[in-house]
Formats: C-alpha cells, structure tokens, sequence
C-alpha cells in the first residue's frame, strides 16, 4: 500500500513515519510513504504556493497550481483508491473509515496551511475529506500522521499478532476492556481473578461484559444504534 502526502512542510512528518510500526512496516515492503514537497511544484522565483484570498479577508489561500502539478504528476504514474484533504470540516475519521482504507492500493493525502486551500482543489481533485476532531491546527501534516497510522496497523502483516488490531477499542463499535500484565499483586492492588483462571470462555465473557460496561459509561454514544 502506498501513500503520497502533500505538504509544504515535509520536516513535520519525517519523525512520525521514521520510528516504530510505521518504521517496521516500511522496513518489511508492507507499505510505501511518499512526502512531496509542495514547493518544489511552484512555477514562480519565490517558490511561493500561497497567495491572498480575492474578495478580502485574513489570512493566506494554498494556490492551486502547485497542488494540481503535483497531484496530475502522480496520478500519470499510477492509479489512486482516493485523494484525500486533511480538513476541520471533514467526516470524523473513526475505526470503520481506517478499515475501510486499508483495503486500498493507493492514496493521495493533502496537508493544507495557512488559512485553506483554492477550493478548486477540493472541487476538482479531492475524492474524500477526512477530519481528526472537531478543532482547527495549523496545517494538515498532524492529522495525516494519524490518517496513515490508523491505516496501516491494519494491513496484514504489519502488527506482530495481527489479532491484536481486532480486538482494539472501536472495532465492532465498542471499547477495549480493561488489559493488566504481571505482576499479578502490585501493593495490594490485584488483577481480577478471572484472568488468572486459565478459562478462555470465561475469560472472553468477563472481557466483553467489561467492555460493552466501560462503552455505555465513557461512549454512549457509541451505543445508540
């Protein structure tokens, strides 16, 4: 699975991509991460890619040269599942959209800055929105992070237990239960006897029954449908 991010400040996403799973899965052929440097498809001596927003306002516009050079370059390489824009107004991005998405082949991500994007780049090129939470950072870069981690955990092979991705708070709507290691008596503070009994039916009973109580008290939400 391959990803290509766009962005102007392609220093931000050295670091998230460069160390554990996301280092391991890159490492192991499982997936390709791309950054591509916005400016390097500006046309004018600045290399500006911003420029202010006709009818007034604050703020500075994302052009839509760069993004459209850039984006038609790649898509003349190969085909892409989806060109996504990192946006505070996008669906919420939750387990079943990263799912979803690790069922592609390739994909396109776009970091805004400034004060937005030409909206003719949403218009013409972008096939989905995807928001983090209902707050505004100062670019994309962040919010693609967590896109492409939330991604490619799930890709076969990529986890060293791939059963362990299954069973993570969300997936089938619901929290994670609670989770202990040893020892088993830390001060007086013990890991309940169930986990100890060596009984998976039991065991799996106590974990869903733990899980569907912590859901209905922190997420109900979750549970309305």
């Amino acid at each position: 699975m391959r990803f290509d991010i766009i962005t102007v400040l392609p220093g931000l996403l050295e670091s998230p991509f460069a160390h554990s799973i996301l280092q391991r899965a890159q490492k192991k052929g499982l997936t390709e991460i791309v950054v591509h440097n916005l400016r390097d498809y500006a046309t004018n001596k600045q290399k500006s890619v911003d420029d202010y927003p006709y009818g007034g306002g604050s703020g500075m516009v994302m052009s839509i040269e760069p993004f459209a050079a850039c984006i038609e370059k790649l898509k003349s390489e190969r085909d892409y599942d989806e060109v996504i824009f990192m946006s505070p107004d996008g669906e919420l991005l939750n387990q079943s959209i990263a799912n979803h998405l690790s069922s592609k082949e390739n994909i396109i991500i776009l970091c805004g800055h400034y004060k937005g994007i030409d909206q003719r780049i949403r218009d013409l090129f972008v096939t989905r929105e995807i928001s983090i939470g209902d707050y505004v950072l100062s670019g994309g870069e962040l919010p693609a992070a967590v896109l492409v981690d939330s991604i490619v955990r799930l890709i076969p092979g990529v986890l060293s237990d791939e059963t362990s991705a299954l069973s993570d708070s969300f997936q089938g709507d619901l929290l994670d239960a609670p989770i202990y290691t040893r020892p088993a008596d830390w001060k007086g503070h013990k890991v309940p006897e169930i986990l100890l009994s060596g009984n998976p039916v039991k065991i799996n009973e106590w974990r869903d029954d733990q899980a569907l109580e912590r859901t209905r008290n922190r997420r109900p939400d979750l549970l309305k449908d």
